[in-house]
């Protein structure tokens, strides 16, 4: 998915309790769960679908789509509500939140804050996993590793084609790390008009060796060809092309992560159940599971620790990876995405 690919709530005493422990409900009650599919919704059926039926909670009829809130608003405008918890992207969180599309979240209903990564629970959501849009590269073909983003845009030292998300998001921020902006100052910068034309200048620099990817699955396949020496990625594409014996590799360094989030549809007939799932699908156990199917790193700090070292060092939220990255703010692409879009799409048509 181009916007990527790329989870929790209950009853605190229910979330202290193992699968096995929670009350079983009539398996009449069913919950309609709607995610983005593919790969990760295959993680989710084995980590948390089947196990919440299995646990006798009730039953989860699981559907996919592409992320686009307006399904959400015309079921909550009518008052039909069909679907009950959605995976969302962090701006559409922060968008369906402010424009009152999702049930408000009581964090006292997860049990300990400390338990989770900050700022995972919010106002209206709380994170399912953690991904990262990384630099990738094929290490069979290189000499020399990239270690950042200005090697990506160093094109003596590496000279070929650069694979480039097609969008403002993530490839400004790519753009400005390049050329020598920290990240903790990243959205300071892109907030001034000086900053955004910082990064399109810097773009100017690769252009011609560009070559826009649209779908997730397009940086592997073109670093595996040899069609491109360098491109930004989803981690978890590259950790699946790894996987099947290619020899890409990741940069961590300059990684921008980003959450997706379970939320309640408001006017849901099964809050009370959606509230049991997401809780159920935040604790540490469910989370291992998931992180172990496919490389997104959990938001319990304990399911982190559980999985073996080889499986954490591909995950966006193990410490080290984490230390090298900088969040993708939604507040700031909710504000100025579209414009940013706009912009972009002006200028790459150029």
């Amino acid at each position: 998915m181009l916007t990527r690919f790329p989870c929790i709530r209950a009853a605190l005493g229910v979330a202290l309790l193992s699968a096995a422990g929670l009350p079983a409900l009539a398996q009449s009650s069913s919950l309609t769960v709607i995610s983005f599919g593919g790969a990760t919704k295959a993680a989710q059926d084995t980590a948390y679908f089947k196990p919440f039926e299995q646990s006798g909670a009730g039953k989860v009829v699981a559907g996919e789509y592409n992320g686009e809130l307006s399904k959400v608003k015309a079921m909550v405008d009518i008052g039909q509500v069909t679907w009950d918890v959605v995976e969302v992207e962090s701006p559409e969180l922060l968008r369906g939140c402010e424009e009152g599309l999702f049930e408000r979240i009581d964090p006292a209903l997860l049990g300990k804050s400390d338990d989770f990564m900050p700022g995972t629970v919010s106002e209206c959501g709380v994170a399912s996993y953690v991904w990262s849009m990384v630099l990738a590269y094929d290490a069979g073909k290189l000499s020399a590793a990239p270690a950042s983003w200005a090697d990506f845009w160093d094109l003596q030292r590496f000279p070929g084609k650069r694979g480039l998300r097609k969008g403002a998001k993530y490839t400004l921020e790519a753009a400005l790390l390049a050329d020598g902006v920290r990240r903790e100052d990243l959205y300071r910068e892109l907030e001034t008009p000086e900053g955004v034309a910082r990064a399109f200048l810097k773009l100017d620099e690769i252009k011609p060796h560009i070559q826009w990817w649209e779908a997730g699955a397009q940086p592997p396949q073109w670093l595996v060809a040899g069609d491109v020496v360098m491109s930004a990625a989803y981690n978890g594409r590259i950790a699946a092309a790894q996987k099947e014996g290619s020899k890409l590799a990741i940069v961590w360094n300059g990684n921008l992560y980003d959450p997706d989030h379970w939320a309640i549809v408001r006017g849901s007939p099964n809050k009370a159940l959606a509230e049991r799932f997401i809780t159920f699908a935040s604790q540490a156990e469910h989370q291992k599971a998931f992180s172990s199917q496919i490389p997104y790193g959990p938001v319990h700090k304990d399911a982190l620790a559980q999985l073996p070292a080889a499986t954490q060092a591909q995950l966006p939220t193990a410490p080290a990876n984490l230390a090298e990255a900088q969040l993708v703010s939604a507040e700031f692409w909710v504000n100025h995405g579209e414009e940013l879009e706009e912009r972009f799409n002006a200028w790459a048509a150029r």
